[in-house]
């Protein structure tokens, strides 16, 4: 077989640098294409919001589950190089279809801008998101194992940096791709229409993931590789199944108790596998409470995000749109890895304190606790901010007085007067059952109406009166703060004839007069929009511009024609008043569970990797990953599960949770014994040696091959 060669830079193997650069390009590809997947979903193949995030929940849990398929086929059957090498092509066919399936010209015979076979084109993104979950979680485990395999016995320091350097690698691809990504897709193109950029947007992605690919194997001949070990979790779960059985038929008091059991199984398996498994089972046991940690720190792109829609986003000059507000963790993740990493651990190593694996995971889950107890904090000031909506049989009532009088209005024990052109302070909250009657008068009028309405409870309605008998009652439908922090804008037309308003690329139609139109949604900043009618002067302009938007608002926008010159003018009358807690409030628990993240990621990965014997790295690390899988599966138990009436609750919900599952974690942590598998793989070496049974014996062969011959 020859010597290995070592070539080293900087104490690290050389082939290390191409695996990083692989694992960079491979994260860039898989979170630039998740970053489109919603709005591909909701924009392109014209899903509703439920069953977008539905599928997409679904695509992040498969590629957390599908590791264990790809440590199988690695530790197994093909060896980690080329299960990853045969993975990557998968992967690359997938971010290549995803990217075909976004074609609009692919089906649109008729070049009016929409697909004619919207079929085709799910069934084609379908095979494209299967191909790539099939992809990315076959290679997750593999690749972090197989840079670890690259070190030599004696290197455990720069094997721990190398970790550390893997994940600043996942999250600067992240963070890159969840820039650069929707730049790309706000670009127009299109062969007969033009439409956003979807093609380009998956398509680079698609090339990053070749260039992840052609980088791997250009490395091939330095790489240390292991030979795969014949069906190691056939024999495992054989060997565990047998220890249990063995057991179960002693059970009786006449045989000798055993040290551990699955010394049970001595009488079948050999001592080396009985070992290997016990570290196994050992540090899978811990893994137990893990999950709880991913289930909060996975709600940064769910629960987190929601709570930005409620903020501003106005930072000094800046504006920030919430969900730009999850780059936050991958800015800090690359900042304070190499902090930790060459500031915080050699400080504590100086203090004298051993600051083990396992401290590390259990502070982190600390952090993290901390993280949404702080979240909570922010919402319940956010709450104070938050307008009241009517729940349960309650209604509630504004008036808003769109004619040229002063109006009159007597509501069961409240009578409000409202001046022309103006509105009630706020909405005023009424049982539906004590709604008996509501009058309108006009001072210097003789007759009173009464409105005649069934209100819907649980809404809010708007009344509007513009003359002693005539009067609109309006359902608002919007019973909660506009979503994505957006705004809401309605017109009413005072005018005599239907008109239509052009608002930033949006159309209301048909407004009739003396009635409202359905709200539409906007982004902050300032709106232009067009009012097209008849009713006119000559010499007017019909463009207008909104005032200054902010986030979640909502306004109604009044239409009337000048006395004076027959040119229409437009009055604006504020619904829900904007957010005013700043989005800068976030950052604090962004930073406590970043912290949190570097303690606990990091070391698990490097963790499980160490403990692990050298023929179940993959396994191990398959594990892991599953801990993640089962941590968003909490999260959409418990989001379906406990309908809290405020969000801070649940914030504090998952915190005690975590609070306790740390603790429980930390007991676990005290008892238990760190290993050194290789040692322990060479002392039986050394046994089978003397026994000279190193020629029968399987797992003797685990020496690593490598195409470095000198």
């Amino acid at each position: 077989m020859g010597t290995l060669v070592y070539q080293g830079c900087f104490g690290y193997p050389l082939s290390i640098f191409f695996i990083v650069v692989n694992e960079f390009c491979e994260r860039f590809s898989y979170y630039g294409m998740r970053a489109l997947l919603v709005l591909y979903f909701r924009n392109f193949l014209g899903w509703d919001d439920d069953l977008s995030t539905a599928i997409y929940h679904t695509f992040v849990a498969l590629c957390y589950l599908t590791p264990i398929l790809g440590a199988l086929i690695a530790d197994s059957w093909l060896g980690k190089f080329k299960t990853i090498v045969s993975l990557s092509i998968v992967y690359t066919i997938g971010q290549a279809v995803i990217s075909v399936s976004s074609i609009n010209d692919l089906t649109d015979h008729d070049h009016d801008g929409s697909p004619n076979n919207l079929p085709l084109h799910v069934a084609l993104s379908m095979i494209g998101l299967a191909l790539i979950a099939l992809g990315t979680g076959g290679i997750k485990p593999c690749v972090s194992a197989f840079g670890g395999d690259q070190f030599e016995e004696g290197q455990e320091k720069q094997r721990n940096r190398f970790f550390s350097i893997f994940y600043l690698a996942i999250n600067a691809g992240s963070l890159l791709s969840t820039i650069i990504t929707p730049i790309l897709r706000v670009q127009q193109c299109g062969i007969h229409s033009q439409q956003a950029c979807y093609p380009l947007a998956f398509g680079v992605p698609a090339a990053l993931m070749a260039v992840a690919l052609i980088v791997f194997v250009l490395g091939s001949g330095m790489y240390k590789k292991f030979q795969p070990q014949g069906n190691i979790m056939g024999k495992v779960a054989k060997c565990i199944g047998f220890a249990i059985k063995n057991r179960f038929r002693h059970r009786s008091k006449a045989f000798p108790k055993r040290e551990h059991w699955l010394d049970w199984a001595k009488e079948k398996y050999d001592e080396r596998l009985i070992s290997q498994i016990k570290m196994v089972t050992k540090v899978m046991f811990l893994y137990i409470p893990l999950p709880m940690f991913w289930a909060l720190f996975d709600q940064q792109g769910s629960r987190w995000t929601l709570q930005a829609t409620t903020m501003t986003g106005k930072i000094g000059t800046i504006e920030i749109q919430p969900d730009q507000m999850q780059t936050v963790n991958a800015i800090l993740i690359v900042i304070m890895v190499p902090i930790v990493d060459a500031v915080v651990y050699p400080l504590i190593a100086k203090c004298g304190f051993n600051f083990t694996s396992l401290k590390k995971m259990t502070v982190g889950m600390f952090l993290a606790s901390m993280a949404f107890v702080v979240a909570a904090i922010v919402q319940v000031e956010i709450d104070k901010t938050l307008p009241v909506f009517p729940s349960g049989n309650q209604v509630q009532i504004k008036v808003l007085n769109i004619g040229n009088n002063d109006m009159a209005v007597y509501f069961p024990g409240k009578n409000v007067t409202v001046a022309q052109m103006s509105q009630t302070d706020t909405f005023m909250t009424f049982d539906v059952d004590q709604l008996t009657s509501i009058n309108v008068s006009s001072p210097g009028s003789p007759g009173v109406t009464t409105v005649a309405h069934e209100f819907e409870p649980g809404h809010r309605h708007t009344l509007l009166v513009w003359g002693p008998n005539l009067y609109r009652v309006v359902k608002d439908g919007l019973n909660q703060k506009p979503e994505k922090g957006e705004n809401g804008i309605r017109f009413v037309s005072t005018l005599n004839e239907m008109i239509t308003i052009k608002m930033s690329g949006k159309v209301y139609e048909n407004v009739t007069s003396h009635s409202a139109s359905n709200y539409q949604f906007f982004p902050s900043g300032q709106k232009d929009y067009t009012i097209n009618t008849t009713e006119i002067a000559p010499n007017c302009s019909s463009d207008f511009k909104s005032s200054n938007l902010d986030f979640g608002s909502a306004y109604t926008y009044v239409i009337r024609s000048r006395a004076s010159d027959g040119c229409l003018e437009v009055k604006e009358f504020e619904d829900i008043p904007p957010n005013t807690v700043n989005m800068a409030l976030q950052i604090p628990q962004y930073f406590l569970l970043t912290c949190g993240e570097v303690v606990f990621s990091v070391t698990g990965l490097e963790f499980s990797y160490s403990q692990a014997p050298s023929n179940m790295k993959s396994v191990l690390q398959a594990g892991w990953l599953l801990t993640v899988a089962i941590g968003n599966i909490i999260v959409l138990i418990v989001a379906e599960a406990g309908h809290f009436d405020k969000q801070w609750a649940e914030y504090v919900l998952f915190a005690s949770l975590l609070l306790v599952v740390c603790i429980i974690f930390a007991i676990m942590a005290r008892f238990y014994t760190y290993i050194n598998p290789a040692e322990i793989e060479a002392q039986f070496d050394e046994d089978e040696k003397k026994k000279g049974v190193g020629k029968e014996n399987p797992y003797s062969s685990l020496e690593p091959v490598s195409q470095t011959n000198m």
